[in-house]
């Protein structure tokens, strides 16, 4: 068994300031403890016996593989099927049917859900885009689901869920949409093949530079801002404005605001804004 010292106050500055380098996450003093026990499991987990030796673990790993360890560990990744669902009724009521007036021309809508987590979000775009969809022949979208932890990506490529994930959802949505497991499987869901099609899933931290210029039609990014400082908050928001389309549209969680940041958007809804 791996004993260890608690994390110290230096270690945790350390530590601190690595993660807000790298994915812009900003840990507050009050996290000193989550952490102490976040990354205290990853140390038995390799076998070392300080924070200190695991920091330098860390940074002198020229793979990068530690580092997405260690990212995973700090990812706050609580997410649920129509989670915040006046976002999706607003999309479904108004965004769609303004789409298909305004764009005869192109044919295929492009969202992007910009922290995707286990995969509750894009699965339920891609139900609330099949719906609409099927009703307008010869339309088509894509969903770009992206994440900085490979661990939860990992899972929502699976697209396998506990049947308490899905237990609030009607029976007909479970029907058209899930497939109920038997024998081992008994107890889970899998979403079926007409939700994951569309779908593409991509490791993405997004502090790093975005190669889309005026690439998507929707972009949800909720409840991610709240562990990022004001300049981060700023700097995100304007690389999601010239990745829309114009008149594209900007999803934020209903915890979040753009008040008190400089912005080009327009507010259209709760949490819900247009370029």
């Amino acid at each position: 068994m791996i004993h260890f010292k608690p994390i110290t106050d230096k270690e945790f500055k350390k530590f601190s300031t690595l993660i807000f380098q790298q994915c812009g996450i900003f840990l507050k003093v009050e996290k000193k403890e989550l952490l102490n026990a976040r990354l205290g499991k990853r140390l038995r987990e390799r076998g070392i016996n300080s924070f200190a030796a695991y920091y330098d673990d860390v940074v002198n790993d020229a793979s990068g593989s530690e580092l997405i360890h260690l990212i995973n560990s700090v990812s706050t990744n609580f997410t649920s099927f129509f989670r915040e669902k006046a976002h999706f009724d607003y999309l479904s009521s108004t965004i769609l049917p303004d789409f298909i007036k305004k764009n005869t021309g192109g044919r295929r809508l492009s969202c992007w859900s910009a922290a995707s987590s286990s995969g509750e979000e894009p699965y339920t775009l891609a139900i609330v885009l099949n719906d609409f969809f099927e009703s307008h022949p010869g339309w088509d979208y894509s969903i770009l689901a992206t994440d900085i932890s490979t661990k939860v990506l990992s899972q929502a490529r699976k697209g396998v869920y506990n049947m308490d994930r899905v237990s609030q959802l009607p029976v007909s949505v479970l029907k058209k949409n899930f497939r109920k497991g038997t024998g081992k499987c008994a107890g889970f869901v899998k979403v079926k093949e007409h939700l994951q099609r569309p779908l593409t899933f991509q490791r993405f931290n997004l502090m790093d530079r975005f190669s889309w210029q005026n690439d998507f039609h929707v972009i949800f990014c909720r409840n991610v801002m709240i562990y990022f400082n004001t300049e981060t908050q700023e700097q995100l928001v304007k690389k999601f404005y010239n990745c829309l389309v114009p008149g594209g549209y900007l999803f934020i969680g209903h915890s979040e605001s753009l008040a008190n940041i400089n912005h080009r958007f327009k507010q259209v809804a709760t949490t819900a804004y247009q370029k």
